[in-house]
């Protein structure tokens, strides 16, 4: 087991093996929950004990925790992401389930959300309401710098981390969040190789995205949506997720509400209690 009565589980997807932890009830409601970026299931561990009348699922997306990377010579497309959850779905035998997302795997809810509406019964979302959108104007040199980078990625050398500590303190140099927090996504992202440990992420997760939508685009994809949706928000607000931008994408849903938290980018572990009770009170209804 790897904590918060959850199991390890394996679905077959047409592009890879997909990672879960699965728990709570059977039979109880579906919920199926994505994580954010260079995230992993393991980031629902606090929460799962809040929402023990569910089953809950906890994907790990493609190139994060124990599922498979994408095929040799391919990228990490913001579209693919439907089809993995979809895939998920159908690996699960659910044809309609809610979801559960936290900041990247919020904005691929939403978008999953628009594309496959009967899919999604309500759509609960942490720190994230729609992906992060681009200025058009910087298009030619966001796809300039990307290029570059994916084509620099086979000369780089794997890192050999000597310990568990050390990722740790690399993964709280990089993200403000709690050691404790830090620790349950960094055990699951590990593997071991000579001389230490190495990371299981894809490496091309890393890279800059080619192309980022626009602010009208992901608020007409978010105008789509026909599912209830909750937005559970910290204060304060990461700069890309200002509360101007909030309550302008809020206003593009038929069915919207807002809960906003104190707490930080990853409130839903360090507050799992407290992010529980209007996840409850939302997913019953």
């Amino acid at each position: 087991m790897p904590g918060g009565g959850l199991r390890e589980i394996r679905l077959e997807s047409p592009r890879g093996e997909l990672a879960a932890l699965r728990g709570g009830t059977a039979g109880g409601p579906r919920l199926l929950c994505l994580h954010g970026w260079l995230d992993n299931a393991a980031s629902f561990l606090p929460l799962a004990p809040e929402l023990a009348e569910f089953d809950l699922v906890a994907l790990d997306l493609p190139g994060h925790g124990a599922s498979a990377h994408r095929a040799p010579g391919h990228d990490y497309a913001f579209a693919d992401w439907i089809h993995d959850v979809l895939d998920a779905l159908d690996g699960l035998g659910w044809d309609r389930a809610d979801l559960l997302g936290h900041s990247m795997g919020g904005a691929i809810a939403c978008a999953v959300a628009a594309a496959a509406p009967s899919r999604v019964r309500r759509l609960a979302l942490v720190e994230a309401l729609g992906p992060i959108a681009g200025d058009p104007a910087a298009a030619g040199t966001r796809l300039r710098e990307a290029v570059s980078a994916r084509r620099a990625l086979a000369a780089r050398a794997p890192r050999v981390i000597p310990d568990i500590d050390t990722a740790v303190a690399a993964r709280l140099a990089a993200s403000r969040m709690t050691p404790e927090a830090a620790r349950l996504i960094v055990e699951r992202n590990l593997r071991r190789v000579e001389g230490g440990h190495a990371w299981r992420s894809d490496p091309r997760l890393t890279l800059p995205s080619q192309l980022r939508l626009t602010e009208e685009t992901v608020q007409a994809m978010l105008r789509a949506i026909e599912a209830p949706v909750l937005v559970v928000a910290a204060d304060p607000s990461p700069p890309y997720f200002s509360p101007d931008v909030r309550t302008q994408r809020l206003a593009c849903l038929a069915d919207g509400a807002l809960e906003v938290i104190p707490g930080g980018h990853h409130l839903h572990m360090e507050q799992a209690a407290r992010v529980a009770v209007p996840l409850r009170r939302f997913l019953a209804a």
